[in-house]
This record gives C-alpha cells, sequence and structure tokens, in this order.
C-alpha cells in the first residue's frame, strides 16, 4: 500500500513539472505564432495557435525526457552559467528540427510538397528557422537558469521564494 501511494504522490509530482514545462513553452510559442501572423497580416491572427500547442507539447515532452535521461548533465559541477547555456543549445536545436517539420507538414497539407522535401523548403524558411531557433535559445536561458538553480537549491526551496509570501 505504501508502494502505491509513493507512487501514485511521484506520478502527481512529475505530470506537475510536464505541465509547467509545457505552459512555459505554450506561452512562449504562443506569442511568437501571434507575432508572426500580426507581422504577415493574416486575416485570422489566432491561426497558428494550433501548431503553437503542438509544438509546445513535443518541447516539453523533449525537455521533459532529456531532463529524465539526465542531458548534459556532464557540466553539472561547473559554474551554473554551462548547463544553462549548453541545454538552451541542445533544446533550441531540437526546435529548429521541430519548427521544420511544421513547415513540412504546413507544406504538405497545402499540396505544395515536391519531391526531394528538404529541396522544397527554400532558404527563407531555413533563415526563419534559423532565426526562430536563436531566439528560442534566449528565451531558454531563463528556463534552464531557474532549472538550475532549483537543482541546487531544491525545487521546493524555489517554489516558495517564488509563490510563497515571506514575513
Amino acid at each position: 500500500m505504501i508502494r502505491s501511494e509513493t507512487l501514485k504522490a511521484k506520478s502527481i509530482e512529475e505530470a506537475k513539472r510536464l505541465f509547467w514545462i509545457f505552459g512555459y513553452f505554450w506561452i512562449l510559442l504562443g506569442l511568437f505564432a501571434l507575432h508572426k501572423s500580426i507581422i504577415l497580416n493574416e486575416p485570422h491572427p489566432f491561426y497558428h495557435q494550433g501548431f503553437a500547442l503542438v509544438n509546445a507539447l513535443v518541447l516539453a515532452k523533449i525537455v521533459y525526457l532529456g531532463e529524465a535521461v539526465h542531458l548534459a548533465d556532464s557540466r553539472k559541477y561547473k559554474p551554473l552559467i554551462y548547463p544553462t547555456l549548453y541545454k538552451s543549445a541542445i533544446f533550441a536545436c531540437a526546435l529548429i528540427v521541430s519548427h521544420l517539420l511544421e513547415e513540412i507538414i504546413i507544406k504538405a497539407w497545402h499540396g505544395e510538397l515536391r519531391l526531394g522535401t528538404l529541396a522544397s523548403l527554400d532558404t527563407l524558411n531555413l533563415q526563419e528557422a534559423l532565426a526562430f531557433g536563436l531566439i528560442i535559445f534566449i528565451a531558454l536561458i531563463p528556463y534552464f537558469a531557474l532549472t538550475e538553480i532549483g537543482k541546487r537549491l531544491g525545487h521546493a526551496t524555489l517554489f516558495e521564494e517564488f509563490f510563497v509570501r515571506r514575513g
């Protein structure tokens, strides 16, 4: 009985963690999608929100699993800047790949996909993906900085510092 309670508590804790990761990325990607729609003067500015939701879920899952397998933990004993920047770079690359896959899916949906899928992604889309990846890299730095600080201080302590009223 105690083991099932411990497993249930651990599952709830992990689900909360995945939810917070997803929430961060959904807000971030949703704002980027809204910005893109406004810049392109699209009639339906919330058209790309579905892709933002899916990308946030995919990236949250990648980050969650990457942290579960201790990706980039080889730098965990170095000053916080090293694991923070390294993880930001790794996951920004994952998002670039996700973004390019999204472009392929959109082209396939609209019937614009030609033979040689990568050839059908023009230079502009690749430049956009790289710029987007650079922006995401910068945006991931605060996330991974807080994650690394939470590992050192304890996640409960970090949560209390941000969300519990102090006397």
